[in-house]
């Protein structure tokens, strides 16, 4: 690496380990014991039409995601919405280990000469004939009472298999952290405890409509995911939980997203 990269990428991965230290620090919550916490890249490529879809789906799968395998990077995810709220839209979960490995990632890609080859069609596209409109992207950092991503025993393999993307926004910085708190203090392992199969949980540390949090949650199949749902919001932990005063006024908005797994997508 040369010392201009070198340099540039240290003060990169500096200024985004201040900032999550800082903004979104540790609660009295979080478990000591959890572990090193991954970061998530969720993308939303956002496409002109459906017919757009194609070129951008053989890039993902012949180009983007082995590349990024072999970087290390994995279980990835790429999902489509069962109904599309802003239009057609394709969304990729990358996990990262580390910050440094999030930074220097484009680069090492970038100087992969299988990646260049094997996405050439969507790459080299032309002004006129773009193969998406714009990529909208957010940084998370993994709860502390889910550290990792989890893989679902059902996946990838079952064809049935749904799933549910989350954001909750929050009113003020602290609310936001005291929300994921109350997902720390309880509603993570409730929700594994009913079969809803958690996927991901994270904090948003850059992107737009901050302050606000991220999850994932999964099912066999439609039916079983809502019946899922249903004890879930039975639960004497959810209920004690939703009513102790110390959660109250946390979240402002809530987006659901129901989501398909692409034929490729390795969650």
């Amino acid at each position: 690496m040369k010392r201009r990269d070198f340099l540039t990428t240290g003060l990169t991965v500096t200024a985004l380990g201040s900032l999550s230290a800082a903004f979104f620090k540790a609660s009295a919550a979080e478990p000591d014991r959890a572990g090193p916490r991954e970061y998530y890249e969720l993308r939303i490529y956002r496409l002109k039409s459906a017919a757009a879809q194609p070129r951008l789906d053989a890039y993902l799968e012949k180009a983007a995601l082995p590349a990024w395998n072999r970087l290390g990077l994995k279980p990835l995810g790429v999902f489509t919405e069962t109904e599309p709220n802003d239009g057609p839209s394709v969304f990729v979960l990358i996990p990262y280990p580390s910050l440094e490995s999030f930074v220097s990632s484009a680069a090492k890609i970038n100087a992969d000469a299988e990646y260049l080859k094997a996405g050439a069609d969507y790459l080299r596209t032309a002004k006129a004939d773009p193969a998406f409109v714009r990529i909208d992207s957010w940084l998370m950092l993994a709860f502390a009472g889910m550290p990792k991503l989890e893989l679902p025993s059902y996946c990838p393999k079952a064809a049935t298999r749904v799933f549910e993307l989350r954001a909750y926004e929050s009113h003020s910085e602290l609310k936001a952290v005291n929300k994921v708190d109350m997902f720390n203090a309880g509603e993570i392992g409730t929700m594994r405890e009913v079969g809803l199969g958690p996927v991901f949980y994270g904090q948003a540390l850059i992107g737009a409509n901050l302050p606000h949090l991220w999850y994932m949650t999964s099912g066999e199949n439609p039916e079983v995911h809502k019946q899922h749902w249903s004890l879930f919001g039975k639960h004497p932990v959810w209920q004690k939980l939703k009513s102790d005063l110390q959660y109250a006024d946390n979240v402002s908005k809530i987006t659901v997203r129901m989501m398909t797994p692409t034929a490729y997508s390795q969650i």
